[in-house]
C-alpha cells in the first residue's frame, strides 16, 4: 500500500515536471512578449547605470541661473528643454549633440533658445556643474495618453524621463508654460516657485528619500490626458 502511494507521488510529481518541461518556454516567451516595453526599460538602465560614479548633478547654486532663463524664455514664448542627468549615463543622448562645455549662466542658456539658431532645437545637458551639450535629440514618449495638443517638445522631454532617471525643464514655446517631466512622469505648467522646489529635492543628494516621504503638491497634477 505504502509503494503505491509512493508510486503515485511519484507519477504526479513527474509528470508535473514534464508539464512545466513543455509549457516553460513558450510561457517565458509570452511573458517577453507582453512586458516588452517595461523589460527593455529596466534592461536599459541597468545598462547605463553608472553606481560608483561621485554625483554628476549640477550644483544647486547654479539652479538660479536655469530658472532665471526659464522664467525670461517663458515671458517671451520661446521653447526651452534643458536636461539634468541624474546616475544613469546619458553619453548617448550628449553625442547626438554639440558640445558646448561651458559655465552655466541665464545670458548663455537665453541665447541659445531665443532665436532660431542651429542650436536652438533639441535639448541641453546641464551636468558637473557646466553646460555640457545642446541641440541634442531625446527618444520620443510611446505613450497613446499624452494630450495631443503637446508638441514634440513635451514628448521628447517625456520619453527621456521614461528611459532614464533624469529631470527635464521645459518652456512650452506655444503658451510659455513651465513643465517638468521625471520618473516616467510630466508635471504641466508649474509655477516658478514650485519648479525651484522641486529641482532642488531632486537634484540634491538624497532627495529621493525626502521626496517619497513628503510628495510634492504639483505631484498631483501630472497631466497627460485630455
Amino acid at each position: 500500500m505504502v509503494s503505491l502511494v509512493n508510486f503515485d507521488i511519484l507519477f504526479k510529481f513527474t509528470t508535473l515536471q514534464w508539464v512545466l518541461t513543455i509549457i516553460a518556454p513558450g510561457l517565458l516567451i509570452a511573458i517577453a512578449i507582453v512586458f516588452q516595453p517595461e523589460l527593455r526599460k529596466i534592461f536599459m538602465r541597468l545598462g547605463q547605470a553608472e553606481f560608483f560614479r561621485p554625483n554628476a548633478t549640477v550644483q544647486i547654486g547654479k539652479l538660479d541661473a536655469v530658472i532665471t532663463a526659464a522664467e525670461l524664455l517663458s515671458q517671451r514664448r520661446r521653447g526651452m528643454i534643458v536636461v539634468f542627468p541624474r546616475k544613469i549615463n546619458l553619453k548617448h543622448i550628449i553625442d547626438t549633440g554639440t558640445k558646448i562645455n561651458g559655465e552655466i549662466s541665464s545670458s548663455l542658456i537665453v541665447a541659445v533658445f531665443e532665436f532660431d539658431g542651429p542650436l536652438h532645437d533639441g535639448a541641453m545637458i546641464i551636468q558637473y556643474g557646466k553646460i555640457i551639450a545642446a541641440s541634442c535629440f531625446l527618444p520620443l514618449s510611446e505613450r497613446q495618453d499624452i494630450r495631443k495638443n503637446f508638441g514634440t517638445r513635451h514628448r521628447a522631454s517625456l520619453g527621456m524621463a521614461e528611459q532614464s532617471d533624469a529631470v527635464i525643464l521645459i518652456v512650452s514655446e506655444e503658451s510659455g508654460a513651465v513643465s517638468l517631466a521625471y520618473d516616467s512622469k510630466l508635471y504641466y505648467d508649474l509655477s516658478i516657485p514650485e519648479v525651484t522646489r522641486k529641482l532642488m529635492e531632486l537634484l540634491d543628494k538624497g532627495s529621493r528619500k525626502e521626496t517619497e516621504q513628503n510628495p510634492p503638491e504639483e505631484e498631483k497634477r501630472e497631466v497627460l490626458v485630455e
